[in-house]
């Protein structure tokens, strides 16, 4: 743990995942028990906290990001990173540990299927943790991975009143005792029925919030928008029409707008505007971070609101 005299406030404090994420792109998805062939492959970083703090850093804010890292090139590169952006990292180094790192394959249409290491030693844990970091920030973002260093997390903040933000797309059992602490759980297509065992989505995102008392339940659905509930108004927003090279990071830069428009003081539909458009343009381009637009770039988007169509969810 590092030690300090003082800690500085800060915009957000995100706590969890980073990655080094190898992306290749392919002409055709491979068949069960085939052979492709590649022609290119990048090394590129990611990370679900870690790429939402530094695309809220390149947008004016002042983040925070805490995490654990090995001791190899992946950790440096990460580094690297969070001080070229000027995010203020609390790197954990676990000795001997290897940095986690995703396999990336994308295929013509710019939909990409993942593949994760993670070293078990990089979970992040309560005591790897300071108070001071998450309550001097005006709102915190979690992961569901590193589940008890989020559950902390978000209970000091609770106390402190700051808003909590969770990103959420893998069911994992110490969930039932983080959702409580969370106000805005915006969670992946597939997870609310998952969780609930309702097969419609709207059921089940209703049953989200009346079990678990979150302010608002959202939804990620690719092109078919984002869902919202907040116990009064289910709200659907569309996706914004944009040339998808790759479509690894939206969920990121989804979150990371949302929380831009939430410490901007918009109302619900312009929040989900700015992580919607965000989102969109970071998939012209390869990666997680491959196209983190400046504020000025998202917002002609939304201005053109050129969008996909709302079709029927079942």
């Amino acid at each position: 743990m590092l030690e300090d005299v003082t800690v500085p406030g800060v915009d957000l404090v995100g706590v969890g995942l980073n990655a080094t994420d190898t992306v290749i792109p392919l002409a055709h998805f491979p068949a069960p028990g085939s052979k492709t062939e590649y022609t290119e492959r990048g090394t590129l970083l990611g990370g679900e906290v870690a790429t939402a703090s530094i695309a809220c850093q390149s947008w004016g804010l002042r983040t925070r990001y805490v995490g654990r890292l090995g001791d190899d090139r992946a950790a440096a590169l990460h580094r690297a990173a969070f001080d070229r952006a000027g995010v203020e990292a609390r790197i954990v180094t676990v000795p001997d540990a290897h940095s986690p790192e995703s396999l990336i394959l994308v295929d013509a249409e710019g939909e990409r299927t993942v593949m994760c290491h993670r070293d078990a030693q990089l979970t992040l844990q309560p005591e790897d943790l300071r108070k001071e970091w998450v309550i001097s920030a005006r709102a915190l973002l979690v992961d569901g991975y590193h589940t008890q260093a989020a559950i902390t997390a978000a209970g000091w903040a609770r106390e402190a009143g700051i808003p909590v933000v969770a990103d959420l797309d893998v069911i994992r059992p110490e969930l039932h005792d983080l959702l409580p602490l969370v106000d805005y759980a915006l969670v992946s297509r597939d997870f609310p029925a998952a969780l609930t065992g309702e097969a419609n989505l709207e059921t089940a995102v209703r049953r989200m919030k009346e079990r678990y008392g979150c302010r608002l339940v959202g939804v990620t659905l690719g092109l078919d928008g984002v869902l919202t509930w907040d116990g009064e108004t289910m709200l659907r927003v569309a996706a914004f029409r944009v040339a998808t090279v790759d479509t690894t990071g939206a969920g990121d830069l989804f979150h990371a707008g949302f929380l831009y428009g939430l410490l901007q003081g918009g109302d619900l539909s312009e929040q989900l505007d700015f992580g919607c458009a965000a989102a969109a343009l970071n998939c012209t381009k390869s990666g997680a971070r491959g196209n983190i637009a400046s504020v000025e770039a998202i917002r002609a988007l939304i201005a053109a609101n050129d969008r996909h169509p709302l079709h029927p969810l079942s």
